[in-house]
């Protein structure tokens, strides 16, 4: 069974997804930002979930949960507001773990 992609975040940075093919799932409360989360990752559904940064941020306790399991994979992107650095911050996290040094932005 194939699986999707959802997008969660504001109303205005993620309803360009919909013309891609994504689910997307406005939202920008942060209680019913974790419910949802929780509700897409549960669900089975989709292999990857994008959240906004600025939900990202605000759902990090529920995210957590979901760590550790290979899907779904939850990506912060920008929203709007534009762009805060969560996600290359977690790339480098990532390329430090993996490699034992940050090779990429050197930081």
């Amino acid at each position: 069974m194939a699986k999707n992609i959802a997008v969660i975040g504001d109303s205005e940075s993620i309803k360009g997804f919909c013309a891609i093919g994504l689910d997307i799932f406005p939202c920008t409360d942060s209680d019913k930002a974790q419910h949802l989360l929780r509700r897409l990752a549960d669900s089975d559904n989709y292999a990857v979930i994008y959240l906004t940064e600025e939900l990202f941020e605000l759902v990090e306790k529920e995210r957590k949960r979901y760590e550790e399991k290979l899907t779904p994979a939850i990506i912060p992107i920008p929203g709007v507001k534009g762009n805060s650095g969560i996600g290359t911050k977690r790339l480098s996290s990532f390329v430090e773990q993996a490699v034992g040094s940050d090779i990429i932005f050197n930081d």
